[in-house]
């Protein structure tokens, strides 16, 4: 008996086509400790400077970046990661914050024998990217953070900032368990949101890419906001891109302006 069809499945097959004929190649490698990551590599190293992209939350990293890695190949060698509880990366350490992430980010990048590079980052991968320009100086030259609340303060949800005032509604809409929840989190997260998706896709997708290690991601959202104070954010040296979309309901664009 053969298996139903999975939209999830052949999308996540023809995102991973994509990034072969890109020019690059999966990479899976151990970091020690019990931490393992998978990147996608390039194939061939060309006379380059090489470009780092982060995902943020949601499926992995090639769902996200599918629609740059042609463009920016033509200037960069890229490297585009799964963070950890993402795609094929996966820890048995306890520490969930975006501190441990860019320390695996950076261990990957070592490992790799890329030394310096640039980075962008997008939502939770924003998180990542300034943790790791914060980190290694040395090695983040430039950085770019795309739509990321890196300066969000736990009170901002209670002071209305956001649409949604308490952090479990929250977490239950960016990693949703449900149909419902996910055309919400569409809803939030596309200007123009498609108007007739199935919900036999959109619980597929959730089977295939939410439900699996949800706990552990939900750890990494609650460290995210949990006690965070936009004083203590660390100042970075790099020169920095801010890109943020006027309509953002997921991190609202003051916080782009808290962090300019």
């Amino acid at each position: 008996m053969t298996g139903c069809f999975s939209f999830t499945d052949f999308r996540d097959q023809c995102y991973r086509i994509s990034f072969l004929s890109a020019g690059l190649k999966s990479e899976l490698l151990e970091l020690g400790d019990g931490t393992t990551m998978h990147c996608w590599v390039p194939k061939k190293i060309r006379d380059k400077p090489a470009l780092l992209l982060i995902h943020g939350l949601g499926a992995n990293a090639m769902w996200q970046w599918d629609s740059q890695i042609r463009p920016f190949s033509g200037c960069f060698n890229i490297y585009v990661p799964d963070l950890i509880f993402f795609g094929k990366s996966s820890t048995t350490r306890p520490e969930r914050t975006e501190m441990f992430q860019a320390q695996c980010v950076m261990k990957l990048m070592e490992d790799l024998g890329v030394t310096k590079f640039h980075v962008v980052g997008v939502s939770y991968g924003g998180f990542v990217a300034y943790n790791l320009a914060h980190m290694y100086p040395d090695a983040v030259q430039k950085v770019v953070l795309v739509a990321s609340g890196i300066c969000l303060e736990e009170k901002d949800l209670k002071e209305g900032l956001f649409k949604i005032s308490d952090l479990a509604t929250a977490i239950n809409i960016l990693l949703p368990k449900t149909a419902t929840n996910l055309k919400t989190l569409m809803k939030m997260s596309f200007f123009r949101a498609p108007k007739m998706i199935p919900s036999c896709f959109l619980k597929d997708f959730i089977l295939k890419m939410v439900i699996d290690r949800r706990e552990e991601r939900v750890e990494l959202v609650n460290h995210l906001i949990e006690g965070k104070k936009a004083c203590d954010l660390p100042v970075i040296c790099q020169e920095t891109l801010l890109i943020w979309g006027e309509h953002d309901q997921i991190f609202p664009l003051e916080l782009g302006h808290r962090l300019k």
